[in-house]
């Protein structure tokens, strides 16, 4: 116990979507979990096809198998702990439990910006230098891409962690969102905070807009290749390589731009929940899902895939 109102907060309350009714929390728990399952299954299902199958070794598939395990990461953080809050069995986390997550938080989703861009670097070469493409994209080139890509994660939120729970807590311990985010944690802090919401929002920027800016330059250089193609087949065959990256980096930056660029007058808690939903729930489970759907190779590999395990089924006595 500190001095005047301050208090050692020891817990938080997640109010998560306790203003629903119990039916429709239910009902949500339900969707969620469904949505959960699907997507530890789609992401295992890629990181699995993707290392079994010879024909999707190349470096594209590579960084794909890393964007997998960094969504079902995601998701392991956010997720489960949502789904207990929807049941009511335990909407408290511990002080600790809380920094961990707003940690891993920060760490993934950091990573997922800067690997998004290492990807679309991946196609620029792909298709604007396809024979120089085994040369650039070797093993150690792909090596260093994939750390640079990983390593982001770790000051930033380190930083932003540390010195958010350094601030004393007073009053009420609970967090208005389903899980343990810097806006609803530091309206519960009692103390300036003024030079950290600059820290935060030069950061944010700075996260956001460098890897989105290296995917632009990536895109508009793949975007003058194709238009160079005189065949309308081989502009087809081209873009087809990039369309499912493209749609995934589409729903990636949407729906996190909205979410915490958004007019402060015009977020409303309950809104702010809603568009988390889309960047912490739907898009990991959608991503395995567009490059299934959308992507031949894919869908070839896990047919070969599943006719290897019937094989194997079928050879046992």
């Amino acid at each position: 116990m500190a001095g005047g109102n301050w208090t050692r907060v020891e817990e938080f309350i997640l109010l998560s979507f306790s203003s629903l009714p119990t039916k429709v929390q239910s009902l949500l728990f339900l969707t969620f979990l469904i949505i959960y399952l699907v997507t530890l299954m789609g992401n295992s299902l890629i990181i699995l096809v993707t290392l079994a199958d010879p024909m999707l070794h190349s470096p594209m598939y590579f960084f794909l198998r890393n964007l997998s395990f960094l969504e079902i990461g995601f998701n392991l953080v956010i997720v489960p702990k949502m789904l207990g809050t929807l049941l009511a069995w335990d909407t408290t986390i511990s002080f600790l439990g809380c920094a961990t997550q707003m940690y891993f938080f920060f760490f993934f989703g950091v990573d997922e910006c800067f690997l998004l861009a290492t990807m679309a670097y991946d196609r620029y070469v792909a298709i604007c230098s396809p024979l120089h493409y085994p040369a650039i994209m070797n093993q150690r080139t792909r090596a260093k891409l994939t750390i640079a890509s990983w390593f982001p994660g770790f000051p930033v939120a380190t930083v932003q962690t540390t010195w958010l729970f350094s601030f004393p807590f007073c009053g009420t311990n609970k967090v208005n969102h389903f899980f343990c985010d810097s806006p609803p944690v530091l309206k519960l802090v009692c103390a300036d905070t003024t030079l950290f919401e600059i820290y935060a929002i030069v950061g944010t920027i700075l996260i956001v807009m460098i890897p989105c800016l290296l995917i632009l330059c990536s895109y508009t250089r793949i975007a003058a290749a194709i238009l160079k193609i005189p065949s309308a087949k081989g502009k087809h065959k081209a873009f087809s390589t990039c369309s499912s990256h493209l749609l995934v980096v589409s729903l990636f930056y949407v729906s996190s731009s909205l979410t915490y660029f958004r007019p402060k007058s015009n977020n409303s808690p309950e809104s702010k929940k809603l568009l988390s939903l889309s960047y912490t729930v739907m898009t990991p489970m959608l991503n395995p899902i567009i490059y299934s759907l959308r992507n031949n190779e894919v869908k070839n590999a896990f047919g070969r895939t599943f006719r290897k395990v019937l094989g194997l089924i079928n050879c046992i006595p």
